[in-house]
């Protein structure tokens, strides 16, 4: 379904039933990426999956997005669906915009499960190694971009022994349109360093990480774990990037285990 938020329509799909959980997508994926929680957990939980602007069924404006713009989306589709407090589960991306949604709406956080992201701001290195991305899908198009940034998203061991796990991912991301690519790496290098919001998080928080992820390696997991007052952490073995994708099992089970307690 669509609903209309912030002056958008935000495609979201919401189904199960008990706890609200919301759960918020990487970049540059869709609510898609989440199918193997939604499936095997709908019985317990209620899963609120939006789609963020300009990617999946949810229009745009993209231009000067920011992680903040899209915490307003996922805040006010809550108060669109008349959902006060939820659990709220972000991986990559979806972590930085959780974050940017505990800053401005903690008390309607009862739980936070940041899967393979991280806290701190991009280097300088990192920073313009996105807008290099920028230059490159305004110059070339999307699809290059895409392809190669599909391959960092999952670790050797998936791509070595399940690479139908690649194909379900490069499927998940499609094409998206170049400027929801641009204006969302633009938002990730401008995004804001959110370690100093740690220590205030008063919601109990599992950071969750692939052992072989290199995107946001278990370290920074680590630092999200020990940084917040009632953090924990789960490090899942062969797996990267995705490891909600790539090991489903053993993520549900560290989901399920944490938020039913």
């Amino acid at each position: 379904m669509q609903v209309q938020v912030n002056g958008i329509k935000l495609g979201v799909e919401k189904l199960g039933q008990g706890t609200p959980v919301v759960l918020i997508h990487g970049f540059p994926l869709t609510r898609a990426m989440w199918r193997p929680q939604m499936d095997a957990l709908r019985d317990r939980f209620t899963f609120i999956a939006p789609d963020l602007r300009g990617f999946g069924e949810s229009a745009g404006p993209t231009d000067d997005v920011t992680m903040d713009a899209y915490a307003e989306d996922v805040i006010g589709l809550l108060d669109a669906l008349e959902v006060e407090r939820v659990a709220l589960v972000g991986c990559s991306m979806g972590g930085y915009v959780a974050f940017r949604v505990m800053a401005r709406a903690a008390p309607r956080i009862r739980a936070l499960v940041m899967a393979d992201s991280r806290a701190g701001p991009d280097s300088a290195e990192a920073r313009e190694r996105r807008y290099a991305a920028v230059r490159r899908i305004q110059t070339e198009g999307p699809e290059g971009f895409v392809n190669d940034f599909t391959s960092q998203l999952v670790g050797p061991t998936t791509k070595a022994r399940r690479p139908a796990v690649v194909d379900e991912v490069r499927r998940i991301i499609g094409t998206p349109p170049p400027s929801s690519l641009a204006a969302a790496l633009n938002a990730l290098a401008a995004r804001p360093d959110s370690r100093p919001l740690l220590p205030s998080i008063s919601a109990p928080t599992l950071a969750i990480v692939g052992e072989e992820d290199t995107l946001t390696p278990p370290d920074a997991a680590r630092e999200i774990a020990t940084g917040v007052p009632a953090g924990r952490l789960v490090i899942i073995p062969q797996a990267g990037h995705l490891s909600n994708l790539e090991a489903p099992d053993a993520f549900n089970e560290a989901l399920l285990g944490f938020l039913s307690e």
